[in-house]
């Protein structure tokens, strides 16, 4: 970067006025006073120069979002530094990646040579100089008084942030040259160079290197190794080019330079460049050819001895070894482990040298003490640095190398390849050399220890046996220098480095001291002289103690035979010691040792025993001792007064880990009511509660208590489950009296938790400190283990919550006399401090930690996800998380940075445990999902809530008044919305798609969910759609992306699929319903085209010039390039096969039972499908096995566990199989949707009606192949039912519609109507108009869709009725389509003659017709037998559906197959014979408040089928034949009539209900019954006499109703259409002729009351000639008016049919009475009085006057035939008339003024016309001109009929 500039600094002065260009940005840009100013601070507080400045504050306030709370020169200070850190990073990511001896990085060859010659040249330009100039200049302390003095840092936070910059670029640089160093070594000059730099350097206030530092002097060691040539034999020849050994002038100078003896500022760190050079030299001069450098190879043994005298073992072991990142570096341990192993192994004789002055000294301080003089000072301790750094380099493993390894060589080959040393594979292959010598250094140094190394000694054993394979071969070494064959070179007790010595020592010393024991009653005993251990002895044992530690805590076989070896005895004896009066810190070891040893958990539960037995914490207190003994005292007067606790802290170690090695129940029986609870009682009052008022000497041993005892409580409240035993008292008998015997340490916990207990409160006070302190972004001491106790914490409320409403219902049931509060009510409460209640403030306040504390976040957004879902809390939380401004940003910030952390992974079904760093990974993605699922669960809450908050919706104002925006815009902060659409955005520009989908599906799957659950509520609904439609164009750029189909995780990306579905379907619809055509078609466009898209430009300018091509992609373009249309590979991607676990095999336990149990452990997730709790199967199978008693049941036990991983296997796969099932369903019901939506909602003219077709058969065959395919899932069926519903409803009307156009284009000279009867669809040209077929996708399309639809029928079964209503449903709307539309009756047809209309040629409805009959036909009785049972029997809308369905094909069945099989196979004689079933629920309908309406319904769909084969003559004498009508005859429902009310009650005047009023019901129920009679009437001609036989039994057995409706003054159209059809009954039945032809015998009486019947029938049928003729008829129009507005036209049509009828009927029953009774005179009866006298009252001037009722035993008189003649006529015009003008306006539909297609629409649409399109106008005006020019039709032939 250029530095400060006058020109520039000119230029920016005058940007206020003149502007200046901003490089990336189009034109000049004016900058504000303010910003010229901080830019010029910039400038030189930087020396960059001022347009940079510029760039960096612009930038600064474009990132501000990203950075709560900063200003702009903040963010730009941080973005400076952190475009440093980048470079210096790259820098050394591209060093790295050189071609070098020490690693590869797996890359390709070119790119390495690329980088490394690149990095050569920087190399040559003066690169280290570079390096180690800027790291010296880069200095924390001068930036930050820099940046203080300009005002530069900020918060805590922004202050941290700069300082962990600017280190971090220091360390990159450094780093850069140490991995230089480690892939080729530095020229002579740098080399000098580093050493120049290194001899100014300084330590640290502890004594050790800072990083820098030591990865500069790693380079430097790194410059002289030359181990890597005796290791690599196969690129030999490269390695022989190092300068070391080949460049004589370079190994002068570096000689030269380390001779000389002008001192370092580190004497310690000069030391250990020569050593390294020693070794170097050493190695030279080991290779062979190398003789030219023989002056300097000599000097080896000199530089070495130099070395040592300035301590260099002291100072790798203080400052290097202890430097904090010496061990995050691997390649820094194997340097220091090369250079330390190089010193024992080439320089044997050194070493010998070091021991013997050892030795020498050891002698003289060892005669001084027996002479009495002072030790001779000062004494070397070179042997002793040696040993300690030994143990402080392998103390530490965290890459788990085992380099120590190489100091066990095995005396003899050991059997197991587990416990190999790293070297030996084969068992008698030779050890090479180094490990040969590096494991006599190890025994020899053990040989004749001299005192004053025995403690070193011991810690250079416990250094090199960390590790499991070392620890073995250390305790065989301690074995074997025991044993007997080792007495001869020690003496008699054998080496004092062995089991035998260290156990016998403690023996004796426990013997000793047990004797000094005084009595229990001397209370001073505490103050004795300790004279039992010295100083010395005492450090000594700590020694072996942590030795025996280190062995026992790594190898589970030393323990094991320590414990059970009968001299050593090892846990009595610690037992007993602890029982002595010895100093804490040594009880703290002892303890620390059992610790190791009670990882096994048999040796825990006998450890357990001995801790209960000799009372090291006092849980049984005898009458007769007056002091307390045991750890408590100790705790309380020993530790507390020394301020120091090791005791405690070692106590709760080892009850930590005995507590997960083996859980007793029964502890401590016998004296005592057994259990835990007074070690739970003394962690709790004495140790947790206290912890924080006593005093401390090291203030980070204060956390290290709470640490310890914390993880204990964390650990025993995981393993505790609530079991009802728990939840009674339960009593003991002990010695001789009743106790309630201890609750498990979990309930008690649990009880402590859910109550303001002070446990509680001291958790809750404990978070707020902790995030208090991590606020401060300061070090402090015991900072680590602060977060681990403030984890436990948080972990502690989590498993709170987990098990409290388990423990809360327990509980409940129980009789226990306990109060508990659920945590969430106490997490509320008032916080004692801040008298506030900001509990979960400071809970949630550990989000914003999420970066450096993963583990806390993770905790407390699992706390706030389990407590957001408990009701009323959201109103709270919302309050709480915004009462204070500041608190409130940075719980947002919190919230935000974890949803944006970059380095998250989804981490699925890790294999093998993870590495810390992995896990970390993994943490921070749940954080992520605890989140996501937080907002999920609060969007469900109603508003206000949580997630509107963080979403960044108003909460205090009504949601959708919101305003989104991007951050940053009008003040608007970065919301968790913001980061969300983050997520799914990376990646969604290139081609693979969302980057989140492929690499953390699960969380994906969330986002797209939450972002789902805004677009449907409809509070935040418009606001997202508006936002997401504009800023970012969202729905577009991800549907593009669809299908994501990855195998691995398959779940995930169904469900990521099918909540992006369904908001697009949303999206679709609303964007519809605002007309905002050009969003819509864009997203159809995408969805449907089969022409390859080319990609939308970003900003969606691609909508204009597409307007005009419609979506009809298919005509235009030669089919080859065609592409699958999205909406169909989206399907595609669903498999509709489902791989089924194999059933269970099992040996051991019953099949039956292991399901009951597996059914026992399903619970329902929230948001899924119902599971098996996998944990909860494993413990009922574990108690079971641990049930079992006896040695059979012993001898089984591996087995058994091996048969419950089987179980727990499969109950996995099972799982798996659910969940992949349920979201193939949510996936598939998605899908539906979107595609409803697209053929529903959107507008029609988007897409072509052609289109639309070949879109709909292409969904409709893919769906029943994926469906009909052999391996597919039954459970997908009912959705894909649904589809294919939908779908054939939306075929046929789209069909139709076409067919309706075809019909309705004039073709000139032709009248249009006889072309459309005649059927013939020539057009006059004689083209072949119509010859693709029925519609545009062609006849064969429709045949194969039908056979599919039917082939799904049958692969349903005899089960899923359901499925099969839709497909019955689906087969309706599919023969539909070739059903005649609706023809007006032009009364044209009458002008053809017979002949031609029989021979028209066949037309294309008829044709499909009979080719749909003959493909159902094909499939035979199976299809028939399938919907005759579902019309007989099941759910009533199966019912109803087959019985429509039946109707349909029995009406086009020319070949009468089905009418045959019907009756023949007995279904239609059970449909007739459960009308009697039918009777009884149809009577419970007819009460004033009727149950559900199921029963009409399903018994008007029999009347309709019933009626429909009736009309079939054949079929109206299979009915008479099933006795339907005797049937009907037997119901009683049709004599319960409801009295009709004038007044209207329930009728007319009442606003319309849902519920028809009880005389509609009625109706219901009698029409179709009179309807089937008058049907069979005229179907049955052979049978005639007989069918009207039984209708008069019909009539007769409910002559009572019949009189009723005959009398009925009621004027509407309902009693009208009743009196019509009765009329028509009587006037076919109740002939006089009809008695003698019955067959039945009937005596006198009977024929009398018969023909009584009849008789009144006939007079009340004259009577209704009065009422319906005349003038009468205005009156009843006149009432009817009243109706609704939209009603009445259609009403006022429907009973002026009705009464035209009524008088048709009774003049078509007087004929036949005249013609029945003309041939024999004497049995004419009179019809009419002969007066013409009512006729001429009625031409009256008194038309409104009310005509007086005339009785109906009067007989009318001949007048009302004149007046009805005339009449009839009169009607017949004015119908004609109205019938020509109705036929015109059809014909020009699109011709009619707008008022006129109104009011034709709201005839039909009682409301809503203002609402649809004009399109749909006209079509809605047509049918309703279609009704009325038949209905004139209609009314024009009655008026023939009756004239």
């Amino acid at each position: 970067m250029q530095p400060k500039n006058a020109q520039q600094h000119e230029k920016i002065q005058k940007a206020s006025t003149e502007g200046v260009a901003i490089q990336g940005q189009q034109g000049t840009r004016l900058l504000p006073e303010q910003l010229i100013r901080e830019a010029f601070i910039l400038s030189n507080l930087f020396d960059i120069g001022e347009l940079a400045a510029v760039e960096l504050l612009l930038a600064g306030e474009h990132q501000q979002p990203y950075f709560p709370g900063l200003t702009r020169g903040l963010v730009a200070v941080l973005l400076y530094w952190d475009g440093k850190r980048c470079i210096a990073n790259s820098l050394r990511t591209l060093i790295q990646s050189r071609r070098g001896k020490t690693w590869t990085l797996e890359l390709s060859p070119e790119l390495v040579s690329i980088t490394t010659h690149f990095t050569d040249e920087l190399m040559e330009q003066g690169l280290t100089h570079k390096i180690l100039t800027l790291v010296s200049q880069i200095d924390l302390n001068t930036e930050f008084e820099k940046l203080q003095r300009e005002r530069g840092l900020g918060s805590e936070k922004h202050r941290k942030e700069v300082a962990d910059l600017i280190k971090e670029c220091r360390l990159s640089l450094a780093e850069s040259l140490f991995v230089w160093t480690c892939q080729s070594p530095l020229s002579r000059d740098d080399t000098l160079i580093l050493i120049t730099y290194l001899e100014k350097v300084t330590v640290e206030a502890d004594g050790s290197l800072d990083n820098v530092n030591l990865a500069l002097l790693m380079a430097l060691l790194y410059c002289f190794d030359v181990g890597c040539v005796e290791q690599g034999a196969e690129d030999r020849e490269e390695l022989m080019q190092l300068p070391l050994l080949t460049d004589r002038q370079y190994i002068a100078a570096v000689h030269t330079r380390l001779q000389e003896s002008q001192p370092w500022k580190l004497p310690g760190l000069q030391a250990t460049v020569r050593l390294a050079w020693a070794l170097a030299l050493r190695g030279i001069s080991q290779l062979s050819d190398v003789t030219a450098f023989a002056e300097f190879t000599e000097a080896d043994e000199a530089m070495a001895e130099l070395a040592i005298a300035d301590n260099v073992f002291l100072f790798l072991t203080e400052s290097v070894m202890r430097a904090e990142n010496f061990y995050q570096e691997e390649f820094y341990i194997r340097r220091i482990h090369d250079l330390i192993t190089g010193f024992l192994a080439v320089m044997p004789m050194k070493v010998k040298q070091l021991r013997n002055r050892a030795d020498e000294d050891a002698r003289m301080i060892h005669m001084s003490i027996q002479m009495g003089n002072e030790p001779p000072l000062p004494l070397r301790r070179d042997l002793e640095h040696l040993m300690l750094s030994i143990a402080e380099l392998y103390k530490k493993d965290p890459f788990n190398l085992e380099l120590a390894l190489e100091y066990w060589c095995p005396s003899e080959p050991l059997q197991s390849s587990a416990i190999m040393g790293s070297y030996i594979g084969i068992t008698h292959q030779r050890p090479p050399q180094r490990q040969v010598v590096l494991s006599k250094f190890v025994r020899q140094m053990g040989d004749l220890l001299p005192s004053t190394i025995y403690i070193p000694y011991l810690k250079m054993l416990q250094g090199l046996a960390s590790g499991p394979q070392c620890a073995h071969y250390c305790f065989t070494l301690l074995k074997v220098n025991g044993s007997s064959h080792a007495e001869n070179i020690q003496g008699a007790g054998g080496s004092p480095v062995s089991w035998e010595h260290f156990f016998h020592s403690l023996m004796l010393y426990h013997e000793h001291l047990r004797k000094d024991l005084p009595s229990a009653d001397s209370i001073q005993y505490r103050h004795l002289p300790l004279r039992g251990i010295t100083q010395k002895e005492q450090d000594g044992l700590i020694a072996f103690l942590e030795l025996t530690s280190t062995i026992v805590k790594w190898s589970e076989n030393a323990r094991l035979a320590l414990c059970e070896h009968p001299q050593w005895t090892p846990v009595v004896v610690i037992l007993g010691l602890l029982q002595c009066s010895i100093p804490p810190i040594l009880k703290a070891k002892l303890l620390d040792t059992l610790t190791s040893f009670g990882k096994s958990p048999e040796i825990a539960a006998s450890l357990w025993q001995s801790l209960e037995y000799t009372q090291v914490l006092q849980t049984v207190r005898v009458p007769s001792q007056r002091q307390a003994i045991g750890i408590e005292v100790e705790l309380n007067e020993i530790e507390s007064r020394c301020e120091e606790y090791p005791l405690t802290i070692a106590f709760c170690r080892l009850i930590s880990t005995l507590v997960e090695s083996s859980f007793p129940s029964n502890l401590g029986a016998g004296l005592r009511p057994p259990g835990f609870d007074p070690y739970l009682q003394f962690l709790r009052d004495s140790v947790f509660l206290r912890f924080r008022t006593r005093a401390y000497r090291r203030a980070a041993e204060k956390w290290e208590v709470a640490e310890a005892v914390l993880e204990v409580f964390y650990k025993l409240l995981r393993d505790y489950e609530p079991q009802l035993e728990d939840f009674v008292d339960q009593y003991l008998e002990l010695q001789g009296e009743e106790v309630i015997a201890y609750k498990p340490p979990g309930f008690n916990l649990m009880y402590h938790l859910l109550n303001e207990s002070p446990m509680l409160e001291l958790c809750l006070s404990l978070l707020e400190e902790g995030v208090k302190q991590l606020d401060t972004y300061a070090p402090f001491p015991g900072k680590k283990h602060l977060e681990k106790s403030v984890q436990y914490c948080l972990g502690l409320l989590n498993l709170a919550l987990q098990k409290e409403n388990v423990f809360m219902n327990y509980l409940r049931e129980s009789h226990l006399s306990l109060i508990v509060a659920s945590l969430e009510q106490l997490l509320q409460g008032i916080n004692p401090r801040t008298k506030k209640a900001d509990h979960v403030v400071n809970i949630a306040r550990y989000l914003y930690h999420g970066t450096t504390n993963p583990e806390l976040a993770f905790e407390s957004s699992k706390i706030l996800c389990c407590i957001s879902c408990s009701a009323n809390i959201q109103v709270k939380l919302i309050g709480d998380f915004t009462q204070d401004q500041s608190i409130s940003q940075k719980l947002m910030a919190g919230f935000v940075e974890c949803l944006d952390s970059e380095t998250a992974e989804e981490i699925i079904n890790p294999v093998e445990e993870l590495e810390p760093e992995r896990k970390r990974v993994q943490i921070y993605h749940e954080t992520r999902i605890n989140i996501l699922n937080l907002l999920i669960t609060s969007l469900e809450c109603s508003p206000p809530n949580l997630a509107l908050y963080l979403l960044g919706y108003e909460f205090k104002k009504p949601v959708s008044t919101t305003n989104l925006q991007d951050a940053g815009v009008l003040g608007c902060p970065r919301t968790c919305l913001h980061a969300i659409l983050n997520i799914l955005e990376k990646g969604s520009k290139t081609r693979s798609g969302p980057t989140a989908v492929q690499e953390s599906p699960h969380l994906a799957e969330l986002c797209y969910q939450v972002i789902y659950q805004l677009c449907a509520c409809s509070d935040t609904s418009g606001p997202t759609m508006r936002y997401l439609r504009t800023s970012q164009d969202f729905l577009f750029s991800q549907l593009q992306h669809l299908p994501f189909s990855i195998k691995e995780h398959e779940i995930p990306a169904l469900n990521q699929m099918s909540w992006l579905m369904k908001t697009a379907s949303i999206e679709l619809r609303v964007t519809s319903l605002n007309r905002q055509r050009s969003h819509t078609h864009r997203l159809l466009h995408l969805l449907l085209d089969d022409m390859p898209v080319r990609h939308y430009l970003a900003e969606g300018e691609g909508g204009t010039e597409d307007e005009s091509r419609s979506v009809t992609g298919f005509l235009h373009f030669d089919t080859a390039s065609k592409v699958r249309r999205k909406i169909l590979s989206i399907l595609d991607s669903i498999d509709f096969s489902q791989e089924i676990p194999e059933p269970l095999q099992l040996d051991f336990f019953d099949r039956a039972q292991i399901e009951q149990v597996i059914a026992n452990c399903e619970n329902k997730s929230a948001r899924g499908p119902v599971i098996c709790n996998v944990k909860h199967v494993h413990k009922v199978l574990i108690a079971e096995v641990n049930a079992l008693q006896g040695m059979a049941a012993l001898g089984q036990r591996p087995l058994l566990m091996e048969e419950i991983n089987t179980i727990l296997q499969y109950v996995v796969e099972r799982n798996k199989l659910l969940q992949c099932l349920f979201a193939k369903r949510h996936a598939l019901e998605s899908w539906r949707q979107l595609v409803e939506i697209i053929l529903t909602a959107c507008p029609q003219d988007l897409i072509q009606p052609e289109e639309r077709q070949l879109i709909i058969r292409d969904l409709l065959q893919d769906v029943h192949d994926k469906i009909l395919d052999d391996d597919a899932a039954q459970e997908l069926m009912p959705v894909v039912a649904g589809a294919v519903f939908t779908l054939t409803a939306h075929l046929s009307q789209s069909v139709r519609t076409e067919q309706k156009q075809l019909l309705a284009e004039p073709i000139p000279g032709h009248s249009q109507f006889v072309l459309m009867l005649d059927g013939s669809f020539t057009s006059p040209l004689g083209s072949e108009g119509m010859a693709v077929g029925f519609a545009s996708i062609g006849d064969s399309s429709l045949h194969i869709i039908l056979k599919k639809i039917l082939d799904f029928i049958l692969k349903t079964g005899g089960g899923f009725q359901r499925v099969r209503t839709h497909l019955y449903g689906s087969l309706l709307y599919y023969l539909q389509i070739a059903q005649r539309p609706d023809e007006p009756d032009t009364l044209e047809a009458a002008k053809k003659t017979m002949w031609e209309r029989l021979t028209a040629p066949e037309d294309a409805f008829s044709k499909l017709q009979r080719e749909n009959m003959a493909i159902i036909e094909s499939y035979g009785s199976a299809l028939m037998e399938v919907v005759c049972r579902d019309a007989c029997d099941g759910h009533e809308i199966g019912r109803m559906l087959a019985l429509a369905l039946l109707d349909r094909i029995v009406s086009v069945d020319k070949q009468q197959q089905w009418l045959v099989y019907l009756s023949n196979s007995g279904y239609l004689k059970v449909l007739v014979d459960s009308l009697a079933d039918d009777d009884l629920k149809l009577q419970s309908l007819l009460t004033p408040q009727p149950p559900l309406l199921k029963a009409l319904y399903t018994y008007e769909s029999k009347m309709a089928f019933l009626t429909k084969v009736a009309k079939i003559q054949q079929g109206a004498l299979e009915l008479l034949r099933s006795g339907v009508i005797v049937r009907l005859a037997q119901c009683r429902v049709y004599d319960m009539r409801p009295e009709t009310d004038q007044q209207g009650i329930f009728g007319i005047r009442e606003s319309p209900v849902f519920y028809p009023a009880p005389v509609e019901r009625y109706r219901q129920i009698l029409l179709p019954a009179l309807q089937l009679c008058q049907v069979i009437l005229t179907s049955s001609v052979t049978q005639h006499v007989q069918a009207a036989g039984q209708v008069l039994q019909f009539l007769i057995s409910h002559s009572d109703t019949i009189q009723a409706v005959l009398r009925c003054q009621e004027v509407s159209a309902g009693s009208f259409q009743e009196l019509a059809l009765l009329t028509g009954i009587i006037s076919k039945a109740a002939l006089p002729g009809v008695l003698d032809d019955l067959d039945i015998d009937i005596n006198e009486g009977m024929q009398i009351e018969l023909q009584g019947h009849i008789g009144r029938f006939q007079r009340q049928c004259l009577g209704l000639l009065t009422r319906f003729s005349g003038s009468d008829r205005l009156r009843q129009f006149k009432l009817q008016d009243d109706h609704a507005e939209g009603d009445r036209v259609n009403k006022r049509d429907e009973m002026e049919l009705a009464m035209q009828q009524i008088c048709a009927n009774v003049m078509q029953y007087c004929q036949s009475l005249m013609v029945k009774n003309a041939p024999a005179f004497e049995h004419t009866i009179c019809l009419f009085t002969p007066s013409l006298s009512e006729s001429i009252n009625r031409d009256g001037p008194r038309q409104d006057t009310q005509a007086p009722a005339i009785q109906y035993w009067r007989l009318p008189g001949l007048g009302i035939i004149v007046y009805l003649l005339k009449q009839s006529a009169n009607d017949f015009f004015s119908y004609y008339d109205s019938h020509r003008q109705s036929v015109s306006k059809l014909q020009n539909v699109e011709q009619l003024p707008p008022d006129e297609i109104k009011e034709l629409c709201q005839s039909v649409l009682l409301a809503g016309v203002d609402k649809i399109s004009t399109a749909q106008k006209y079509i809605v005006a047509r049918r309703r001109l279609v009704k009325l020019i038949n209905n004139r039709a209609k009314l024009l032939s009655l008026c023939c009929c009756i004239l």
